[in-house]
């Protein structure tokens, strides 16, 4: 796009989608630390309860306000699903998906909005085996390295880190692919149509502070095994289906 054409930052907004399941230790300093970051754009914060049961839902209603909209799921559906409910309501003409564990520093979403607001990229990912990080373990190692390479061979790309939780997207190449996986295989799935369309993904790295399953990680070996056979399916799928 001509520089010309492009709407000053003042003038675009960053809709920032949380999907929020059982996460009553972190999601109301996650969305403190949201609220500080000072960037060169108008924000909007979407949260979404997919079906919390553990006092999160409690938590998440005392914290909308005018930056915040809070949305709920009765019951859980997936990560996916909430974040296709996100993108719904989202009026931002800038998406990025932000995890509500603590993961993830909303300080860096600058860095993730850099090549865009420069007209370098439509879409960006973080990087976590590019930036600082916390030692994972050898499964997660493992599982991640694995599913980036699969994606790198079957859609002949150059990524480090395609599960990397921070995504941003300008919002008319997702209004341009539909969305159809419920689970954490939204992941892979994004990643397939964007790359399928014609599209470079933008690395940045990125800090990460993981968490084992015993602190609440919910992503086991058998997403991973989804996960691969997303990358598989879009891969043959023909792209009208």
């Amino acid at each position: 796009m001509p520089e010309s054409d492009r709407a000053s930052p003042g003038e675009r907004t960053l809709s920032v989608v949380v999907p929020v399941f059982n996460e009553r230790n972190t999601v109301a300093e996650i969305v403190r630390r949201m609220r500080r970051v000072d960037l060169p754009v108008n924000l909007e914060i979407i949260l979404v309860d997919d079906g919390s049961s553990d006092g999160t839902e409690k938590i998440v209603a005392a914290l909308e306000d005018s930056t915040v909209r809070l949305l709920r799921h009765p019951t859980n559906r997936g990560k996916g699903s909430a974040v296709r409910t996100g993108l719904a309501h989202a009026r931002g003409d800038l998406v990025l998906i932000q995890d509500a564990d603590l993961e993830y520093d909303p300080d860096e979403w600058p860095k993730l909005l850099g090549p865009v607001l420069k007209g370098r990229a439509e879409v960006v990912y973080g990087s976590r085996f590019r930036g600082e990080h916390q030692s994972m373990n050898v499964p997660s190692w493992l599982g991640n390295r694995f599913l980036t390479l699969a994606t790198n061979v079957l859609y002949n790309t150059s990524l480090s880190d395609m599960e990397c939780g921070y995504k941003l997207f300008e919002r008319s190449v997702l209004d341009e692919i539909t969305i159809e996986s419920d689970g954490f295989d939204f992941e892979p799935e994004i990643t397939a149509k964007v790359l399928r369309s014609g599209r470079t993904i933008y690395e940045v790295p990125v800090s990460y502070a993981g968490r084992a399953s015993d602190q609440g990680r919910k992503f086991s070996w058998a997403d991973g095994v989804r996960a691969f056979g997303t990358l598989l399916r879009y891969r043959v799928r023909r792209p009208d289906e």
